[in-house]
Parts: structure tokens; C-alpha cells; sequence
């Protein structure tokens, strides 16, 4: 059996959403995770202003992630 599939034995792909606030970064994230996007974003912040390297991930994320 394969995890990596879902329930319609498609390949899930993480691409930039069309919902976006600045990149797509967050909103992808947060469709590949079927989440609402403003958690992702809450969540990202938190990290941000705590570990501090979270704004590095995202440029990192805006620049690594496709458009769709």
C-alpha cells in the first residue's frame, strides 16, 4: 500500500494558491492540507516572531513552491 496516494490514487501536488495574500505560500500550504488558510498564516507568524527563522522559510517556500 501506498501513503502517498490519496483516495483517488492521484499524486497530490503542493502548488502556490490562487488565494493569496502576498506569494501563495500559506493558502497551498494550506489546501494540500485541506486547512483553512488563515490557520496556516496564524501558524507562520507565531513561528516567525518565536523561532525567528520563519520569514527565511517563506522566502525560501515562495521561491521553491511552483505556481499552479
Amino acid at each position: 500500500m501506498d501513503f502517498n496516494q490519496n483516495n483517488n490514487n492521484e499524486y497530490r501536488k503542493l502548488y502556490k494558491s490562487r488565494n493569496r495574500m502576498l506569494c501563495g505560500v500559506c493558502g497551498g500550504i494550506g489546501e494540500y492540507f485541506n486547512i483553512d488558510p488563515t490557520v496556516i498564516r496564524l501558524l507562520w507568524i507565531i513561528f516567525s516572531v518565536v523561532g525567528g527563522c520563519g520569514i527565511l522559510a517563506y522566502i525560501i517556500a515562495a521561491i521553491v513552491i511552483p505556481e499552479y
